[in-house]
């Protein structure tokens, strides 16, 4: 690489890597041209790429992950190809997740104005099997879409007769990778994207994988809220219990406390809403008092389920004092206050009439409340949104 080359200490930290550091090379060759005057003439030609790149393409897996682990850039396309179009080009799959696993963009365009959809369609075109499982994990090119929001991808494969419902070694479906990897709120549109193809093509949504968790339980976890609203309009089944003993429900609540910025609270009232089964009262006080503490609008929306649920004055004493630092303290105190001023009051009439609509509807409350001739305010009052404070 003559100037380019670049030297490193011997004694550079291998456990913490330093700055990304993605310098360019430029490939030097020969070429015979044909000169105006008849005569040939040797030129040189230069290429612009990167050592991903050039790993990438020669399917050298183990360069790949090196490079990445000191911070190279897999979206580096000097020459106009990044390292994503190389691997894809080359039918490296090993390299094309690995890269994907490390964000390279998958909907960046080449110098051309090809994606690597583009790619895989070569690939598929010149005889690539597109439900051929990896030996380890049993995932086909459906699973790896799947699993990282390929919608153009997924589309590909099932075009060409991927199967939608084949399990990988975990014996998850297509559509339980896609619900299980929707954690992020950036990630949602694009997962909910490729779930309603999965479900266009006839997924099934009520498969389980080997903990008998469905397709549900997954996005209940990641508080996907649009997922669970899809899923639920496309007859998953509410109370799917998994091998643990786990609904969806309690699978939301388990960690809405890590999920505040996805409002989960969305999904606990949804389920509710779908005639979710409720929790047995006697462990509503363990709910509120570890789980869901620091999301008082989950506290609300359960405790309005109930028509009355008995309230204990250790509730109070088990909540985390943090729930009521500084900063929080305004936050949540109003709501607090009011909920343990009902320990000895019975609950109002206009929330007992609630009560006995919601029962009357069961798990039709979500489309049967809308319909009612009644002001927009009380249709939301019916479907259990939260107020701030409890009368």
């Amino acid at each position: 690489f003559g100037s380019h080359q670049r030297n490193l200490p011997v004694d550079t930290d291998l456990v913490t890597p330093p700055p990304r550091v993605a310098p360019s090379f430029s490939r030097l060759s020969l070429s015979l041209s044909l000169c105006p005057t008849g005569l040939w003439s040797l030129e040189y030609k230069r290429e612009l790429t990167t050592p991903l790149c050039i790993t990438a393409r020669n399917g050298h897996t183990a360069c790949v992950r090196h490079l990445l682990f000191w911070r190279a850039d897999p979206n580096m396309a000097p020459g106009g190809q990044s390292a994503l179009h190389e691997a894809c080009e080359g039918g490296h799959m090993d390299c094309t997740e690995l890269l994907l696993e490390h964000r390279a963009n998958p909907n960046l365009l080449s110098e051309e104005g090809l994606g690597c959809a583009r790619c895989a369609k070569l690939l598929v075109k010149y005889g690539a099997m597109v439900d051929l499982p990896s030996e380890e994990t049993q995932e086909t090119p459906l699973h790896i879409a799947a699993k990282h929001g390929l919608y153009d991808h997924a589309l590909l494969y099932l075009r060409y007769g991927a199967s939608v419902d084949r399990k990988n070694s975990r014996e998850e479906t297509a559509l339980s990778v896609t619900c299980g990897q929707a954690k992020e709120q950036a990630e949602q549109g694009s997962y909910l994207q490729v779930c309603r193809l999965l479900v266009t093509y006839s997924a099934d949504v009520n498969a389980t994988d080997e903990e008998e968790k469905s397709p549900l339980h997954k996005a209940c976890r990641n508080a996907s809220h649009t997922l669970v609203q899809f899923l639920l309009q496309n007859k998953a089944d509410v109370n799917a219990i998994d091998y643990n003993g786990a609904s969806p429900l309690s699978c939301s609540l388990q960690t809405a406390a890590f999920k505040q910025q996805l409002r989960p609270h969305l999904t606990v009232q949804t389920l509710l809403n779908h005639g979710s089964q409720k929790i047995w009262p006697m462990a509503f006080g363990k709910v509120q008092s570890h789980s869901c503490a620091s999301v008082p609008e989950i506290i609300e929306i359960l405790f309005n389920s109930y028509s009355q649920v008995p309230i204990s004055e250790q509730w109070r004493e088990a909540i985390p004092e943090e729930i009521f630092q500084v900063g929080k303290l305004w936050m949540h105190l109003p709501f607090y206050e009011s909920f343990f001023m009902l320990s000895c009051t019975p609950r109002c009439l206009q929330h007992l009439c609630r009560c006995a609509i919601r029962k009357k509807f069961g798990g039709k409350c979500h489309y049967l409340i809308p319909l009612l001739p009644v002001p927009k305010p009380l249709q939301n009052y019916l479907l259990l949104e939260p107020e701030g404070i409890l009368l």
